[in-house]
């Protein structure tokens, strides 16, 4: 059992109490009490405003590798595909495990707790499994263990190189290793995946470029038979629709209704190029919808409707992605300020549903549903913001939540606490040295 006394928490819906003690046990929060004016003995201190933990919905780890080396060129997002392929050439099971602790630990830094982690990278270059054919997915869920912070993995299956109007295309070279030949042999793979105490499994469809229907029906079975999260990359891009009306004469969300995958499990990533039809359809069903607005500006994927998601009964999540930065402040205020220049329009989305999405909307998404929240019997998970940086010096108890979700950033984050036990104390990760792992593991597959 651990005690923190919090100067100030956020404890939702506008809700910013001073003087609130947090016990936990056995992971959860065991009791919230309000208007105690000091730390009673045995506490830890939590100096600034304490939120619940942060979710990172979407995360490609080792892509991390590819920051600064993939954002100030020119050319498309097929480019940087490329360039990213360069990158998982050089991945093996233990530098997996090196880029992704490292990159786990930035995001511990700041204010992570859970993560879901898009994995795709399953096999040899050539396309054979390994010796274990998990090598990869358990190399990913050690980093997280080690770093201390939960992890969904997402275990995605990818079984094509492509669409046209023709039908699907083999897969590429460096996408051999992504395949299993089949959603049934993905899923008898995914069964040897144990998850852990911090931990879970969930499912993923790459994308309806990289999976055929019949095949994303056997993904969503299994994921609903598990109860399990299902995430998929929808409409990133607008040649995924083009080359999904050529061939199926739908668009990828329709295509996602026809086989039974659009429900409120579903979660959605980038959702940029939507018609209303496909507004309707994910808001309809209750799928939520995971943005990741700086991927999306450094690939110039575009804007995606935010707004009228969220309106018509989508909740919204937020991911890194490709980790152009990791700062979830950066993440949720874009939401708002892109739908802004979108529209024109300002306030679409208010402080405490851009919090949400960086907390209880993400953590529901990677099945963590007594997440995201701090009350009794949630997970003991909680971020702590000072304020006293030149960024939000000047917050007053009545501003200090709008100033932090439109000013902050991952600088700001002094503590983190992860199912009760402490992670990141003053700025500093407990047991991960986080920068020259970073160096180390970035300069292994790009030297």
């Amino acid at each position: 059992m651990s005690t923190y006394w919090c100067e100030a928490a956020w404890l939702g819906r506008g809700q910013v109490e001073p003087g609130i003690l947090i016990d936990t046990a056995d992971g959860f929060v065991s009791a919230v009490v309000a208007g105690v004016g000091a730390p009673p003995p045995g506490a830890t201190r939590l100096t600034g405003l304490t939120l619940p933990g942060f979710a990172n919905t979407h995360s490609h780890a080792f892509h991390r590798a590819l920051r600064g080396r993939t954002h100030a060129g020119t050319g498309t997002f097929w480019t940087w595909r490329e360039q990213m392929y360069e990158v998982a050439r050089r991945l093996d099971p233990d530098t997996c495990y090196a880029l992704a602790r490292a990159t786990y630990g930035e995001m511990a830094l700041s204010g992570v707790s859970a993560v879901g982690e898009f994995h795709y990278l399953h096999h040899q270059l050539d396309g054979t499994p390994y010796v274990n054919p998990n090598a990869m997915g358990e190399a990913i869920l050690a980093a997280a263990a080690d770093v201390g912070i939960r992890i969904t993995l997402l275990d995605a299956s990818y079984l094509h190189g492509g669409l046209s109007a023709d039908g699907y295309l083999p897969l590429e070279e460096d996408q051999r290793r992504f395949g299993d030949g089949s959603a049934d042999a993905w899923a008898q793979r995914l069964e040897e995946l144990q998850p852990g105490p911090r931990a879970q499994i969930g499912a993923a469809v790459h994308s309806v470029r990289a999976v055929d229907p019949a095949a994303i029906a056997e993904v969503a079975a299994w994921a609903e038979g598990r109860e399990a999260p299902l995430h998929v990359h929808l409409s990133e891009r607008s040649e995924e629709n083009e080359q999904c009306e050529a061939h199926f004469g739908c668009t990828p969300t329709g295509l996602l209704a026809s086989v039974g995958a659009l429900t409120d499990r579903l979660t959605a990533v980038h959702a940029t190029h939507l018609t209303e039809d496909d507004i309707g359809l994910l808001g309809g069903a209750g799928a939520g919808i995971c943005m990741c607005p700086t991927t999306e500006r450094d690939l110039a994927d575009g804007i995606g409707p935010s707004g009228a998601l969220a309106a018509a009964g989508s909740p919204l999540s937020l991911g890194s992605d490709s980790h152009a930065v990791i700062d979830m402040f950066e993440e949720a205020r874009a939401v708002e300020l892109d739908e802004r220049l979108a529209t024109l329009e300002r306030g679409t989305h208010g402080v405490d549903d851009l919090l949400a999405m960086a907390t209880v909307n993400g953590y529901r998404s990677l099945g963590w549903t007594d997440g995201g929240i701090l009350e009794p019997g949630a997970l003991a998970d909680m971020v702590t913001v000072a304020l006293d940086s030149v960024r939000l010096a000047g917050a007053e108890a009545e501003t200090a939540m709008a100033s932090i979700v439109f000013a902050a950033s991952a600088a700001d984050v002094t503590d983190l606490v992860v199912a009760g036990e402490v992670v990141v104390r003053d700025r500093v990760h407990v047991s991960v040295d986080v920068a020259s792992e970073l160096a180390e593991a970035v300069r292994e597959v790009t030297s």
